[in-house]
């Protein structure tokens, strides 16, 4: 399946070689010309869509830029203020134009005579964006997007001290996989502690936050936000609804796992009570895996993983690493969490994390890899709008690389034993991915449902939500105020509302895409491939079918699935 891969970025025929944003003046010019300029046939507006593609293209990518650089340094007050300008100066501008070019683009005569495929799926896209667009919403995202960074700021900054040495909360989190009970119970302690410090910021930050965007919702005619993100995610495939659906068949088909497994965990530990400290380490006192040291070494056991499924995927990386676009390693005043970040002119994206030894990070790589080759294989589709995927499908790409990249993690372990036990862990940590997923989605919807709540009301919204999808076998007696904070440390519902179901129908998509590849390995990357490079070209029901899967979260398909794994799981225990 070797492909060739081109690093040469496309030739700036609109904008210049030349061209280097400064200001809004600087580039407005550019986007005067496309309201100007006069469309008399389908080849004038075949050209009119290339040129605003690559304009967008290139303020995507400066933006990107500004934010990859700011979560790596999240305390640097230059870099800060370079987003800030881009975040306050441009972008109001970019929403108004984006608008008015929509507007101009849809009232176009030639515009049927555009039957090229992605062209309908781009023009859905466009319809839906004018009707939802309202003038006096534009600072109100510039506020919402500050509060977002004042919400990374926060977390970026906490820090605990364990044995005298100053560790980031991912760093310190090994300590939950170490055998040793009290030390775990002690991290456990002090993690939770920090983020309790600042939880009445947080609340404070989200009050804030959930009032603006309810606020965008009543300004563009929507009962609440809910509805609007829907409409402003172009959610064209599924309705909430049908997030609900899913939300009762997870927790009547996978949450009685959650429970087996967690009652397992009690009884092979011999422990009175089961405690939150005592779900990440092995069962059997063995250390925590440490598959890799350090970035450098997480990234080149990476590169061979992936070059051992398929040479192009490997190569994907290493073109990667030779262009440096990744930040791997774990340190104080860096971003919380993981990202692809597409680099829309240039064609190849940045990964970021926060890598600390542990078995999760390798997860983490394998995630953020699939996103990689994702935007890899779609760089040279014509337009941007074929290139912005729907984060279903992105997630399918992720996810998927972490399942079907399995029979090839011996890179990463000496012996069979740790093979094994890292592949359990995965699949276990898959079937507690999906209550996640339905918790957060679900209280989402409970959040912007009851726009005017208070903060007591939502504290007692989540506890609730929480119970419904986690185990009951898990004691929290006198830890009730850390569960219920939890939530503020899922950084979605603080920076991206409602985008959190995707994992859950991804993670359904992924599991098909592996059990295609376990019965046919050369069939089922084909299948993953072939789904990836359509971008967004088609809808999404026919991007899953090109992988050969059902885009389905009904409770019946769950069932399937979760009898799929469980039998992979006993064959991996013996």
């Amino acid at each position: 399946m070797q492909e060739t891969i081109s690093t040469t970025p496309p030739v700036r025929k609109f904008l210049g070689e030349e061209f280097d944003l400064t200001t809004w003046e600087s580039v407005k010019p550019f986007y005067e010309n496309l309201v100007k300029r006069t469309i008399e046939n389908a080849e004038d507006l075949r050209k009119f869509f290339a040129d605003r593609s690559e304009l967008e293209s290139y303020l995507s990518e400066n933006f990107a830029w500004r934010y990859i650089k700011m979560t790596c340094d999240t305390g640097d007050k230059e870099i800060k203020a370079h987003f800030d300008q881009f975040v306050g100066e441009i972008q109001p501008q970019l929403a108004e134009y984006d608008d008015i070019l929509n507007k101009k683009t849809l009232e176009n005569p030639f515009l049927s005579e555009l039957t090229d495929a992605g062209f309908e799926i781009t023009i859905r896209g466009m319809k839906k964006s004018t009707e939802i667009f309202r003038n006096e919403n534009i600072p109100l995202f510039t506020e919402i997007q500050n509060l977002s960074s004042e919400y990374q700021a926060t977390v970026g900054a906490m820090t605990v001290e364990i044995d005298g040495q100053v560790k980031t909360l991912q760093q310190a989190g090994v300590f939950l996989e170490n055998t040793d009970r009290t030390l775990r119970e002690s991290v456990f302690f002090k993690l939770q502690e920090r983020r309790y410090a600042d939880h009445e910021k947080m609340d404070e930050i989200f009050n804030k936050l959930k009032s603006i965007r309810h606020q965008v919702a009543i300004n563009a005619g929507f009962e609440n936000f809910r509805d609007y993100t829907f409409a402003a995610l172009k959610r064209f495939d599924y309705t909430a609804k049908d997030c609900f659906v899913f939300h009762e068949a997870v927790a009547e088909t996978v949450v009685p796992i959650l429970n087996e497994l967690s009652q397992e965990r009690k009884n092979v530990m011999q422990l009175d009570a089961l405690r939150p400290w005592d779900k990440g380490v092995d069962t059997e006192g063995r250390p925590a895996l440490h598959p890799f040291n350090g970035g450098e070494d997480l990234l080149n056991k990476t590169i061979e993983c992936f070059t051992n499924l398929d040479p192009f995927l490997g190569e994907c990386l290493q073109i990667m690493k030779g262009m440096g676009r990744l930040d791997l390693e774990s340190r104080v005043g860096k971003a919380p969490g993981g990202y692809n970040y597409p680099l829309e002119e240039t064609g190849f994206p940045f990964i970021f994390m926060n890598a600390s030894s542990l078995m999760r990070d390798v997860i983490t790589m394998l995630h953020e890899g699939g996103h990689a080759v994702h935007s890899i294989v779609t760089k040279d589709l014509a337009l941007n709008t074929f290139r912005n995927f729907p984060s279903e499908v992105a997630e399918l790409a992720s996810m998927s690389m972490e399942l079907i990249s399995m029979d090839n993690w011996d890179v990463y372990f000496d012996n069979e034993e740790e093979l094994k036990r890292a592949k359990i862990q995965h699949l276990e940590d898959i079937i507690s991915t999906l209550p996640w997923v339905a918790t957060v989605d679900k209280f989402q919807h409970w959040i912007y449902e009851n726009p005017t709540h208070t903060t007591e009301e939502r504290t007692e919204a989540w506890v609730r939500i929480y119970e419904q999808f986690t185990d009951s076998v898990t004691d929290w007696s006198g830890l009730e105020k850390y569960k219920a904070t939890m939530w503020h440390k899922q950084l979605h519902i603080f920076e991206l509302p409602f985008y959190y179901i995707e994992y859950g129908i991804a993670q359904l998509g992924a599991i098909g895409v592996w059990k295609n590849y376990k019965e046919n390995p050369q069939k089922g990357l084909e299948g993953y491939l072939n789904a990836l490079k359509l971008g967004y070209t088609k809808p999404m029901g026919e991007i899953y079918a090109a992988a050969n899967i059902p885009f389905d979260f009904s409770k019946a398909h769950i069932a399937s699935l979760m009898d799929f794994v469980r039998a992979e799981l006993t064959i991996l225990k013996g």
